[in-house]
């Protein structure tokens, strides 16, 4: 039995989880080739699009939905959705993006939406025919979510949108976008910063007047990425999600559920570097041996499938906890800075291990090292994750 399968039969996993795994690992060896990156941003826009419906036909989109909205489980199922992104990110990170995204687009629908936007939009979701996307940072509003400026003003049947969202995945190609903005000043707080109150969420359409894609932002892993901007764009009450004041509410209990999967994404791409390794020591000659035959190659592996482990009974726990409604936070935080750092060490050792063929382009372990950096900046840094554990530790 291969790890990977071993670790399907860890007390933190069901019979459901185990079909599930199978079922998109062969889906993923039919239909992902896992090669390079596309190249310019339209080919890689083309390419999300694709990778949407293709994963919308095989249902596997299913899984980042509620049963109510056409989804697989009656919840949420974070080891449902890190199972799904682990081995996507394992064949093809661009794969896994375009599902996470539609996951995280499309949840605070599914958390707060009225039934009229969730019976508009989440089967489409799921069906892989609309493009969801999550706009909260801005310029100046990153990891201090509260910072944020974009306003929402009630007038009459419609609210009106002014100010900029940054780092957006799906920016440009999303048919619906979630955005968050304050309809009141949130309080200030002894320490000069201001409360995350009076926070809220709506949803907004690329044809919507007043809002416009400012900006395609390129990144060394290619994604869909973009600058968005409001001038008096004005969106019909309807589509205010949840009531005035819960964006934040929102949006942490959306976060909660995808957290944990950007750890298990981080060790699928730990996984194949892992997998690419040890095939590169068995074949490579060197000194009238092979590289495996090495000692400083074997400590290596050693520590690489160490640390791969570490991270993902981490994982697995975060996701289990979160799942059966115990307190994740601080295992959350750790399973996400030990999965992400581990993976991004785990694949540039594997590069290292390559020689000067780790750093040609179209090599799997040189596509990893630039898809893997991203990990450990969203959804909250590596440095936020550490305080987030100490906050907890500290209680």
């Amino acid at each position: 039995m291969d790890s990977q399968a071993e670790r399907l039969h860890w007390p933190f996993f069901a019979e459901e989880h185990r079909r599930l795994a199978a079922e998109v690992e062969d889906w993923a060896r039919a239909n992902l080739t896992g090669g390079a990156h596309p190249e310019g941003r339209a080919a890689v826009d083309m390419r999300c699009r694709t990778l949407v419906a293709a994963l919308g036909k095989a249902g596997i989109l299913r899984h980042c939905l509620r049963a109510a909205d056409g989804g697989a489980a009656p919840e949420f199922d974070a080891r449902s959705i890190g199972l799904v992104r682990e081995i996507l990110a394992r064949h093809d990170g661009l794969a896994d993006f375009a599902f996470a995204m539609q996951g995280l687009g499309s949840a605070p629908l599914s958390l707060a939406g009225s039934a009229e936007v969730r019976s508009l939009w989440l089967p489409r979701v799921a069906a892989g025919q609309s493009i969801a996307a999550f706009a909260l940072s801005e310029p100046e509003a990153g990891s201090d979510v509260a910072a944020m400026t974009t306003s929402a003003r009630r007038d009459g049947p419609q609210y009106v949108l002014n100010g900029q969202k940054t780092w957006i995945s799906n920016g440009g190609i999303a048919d619906f976008y979630v955005v968050f903005a304050r309809t009141a000043p949130g309080s200030r707080r002894p320490d000069g910063s201001v409360g995350a109150e009076g926070i809220s969420a709506f949803l907004a359409k690329p044809g919507d007047s007043g809002f416009t894609v400012t900006e395609r932002i390129d990144t060394m892993a290619p994604h869909p990425l973009a600058r968005l901007a409001f001038e008096d764009c004005r969106i019909p009450v309807a589509r205010l999600i949840g009531a005035e004041g819960e964006g934040f509410k929102i949006a942490m209990r959306t976060l909660d559920v995808f957290r944990t999967t950007v750890a298990a994404a981080a060790c699928g791409f730990a996984r194949r570097a892992l997998e690419e390794a040890r095939e590169h020591a068995r074949a490579r000659g060197m000194f009238g041996r092979t590289l495996a035959d090495f000692q400083l190659t074997q400590a290596a592996l050693a520590e690489m499938a160490t640390a791969l482990e570490a991270a993902q009974l981490l994982t697995s726990r975060a996701a289990w906890l979160r799942d059966t409604g115990r307190p994740f936070t601080a295992a959350a935080a750790m399973a996400k800075l030990t999965a992400t750092e581990s993976a991004q060490a785990i694949i540039d050792r594997a590069l290292q291990m390559f020689g000067g063929r780790g750093v040609v382009q179209g090599e799997v372990v040189e596509r990893l090292y630039r898809e893997v950096r991203a990990l450990r900046i969203y959804e909250g840094a590596s440095e936020v994750q550490k305080l987030i554990i100490a906050r907890e530790v500290l209680k």
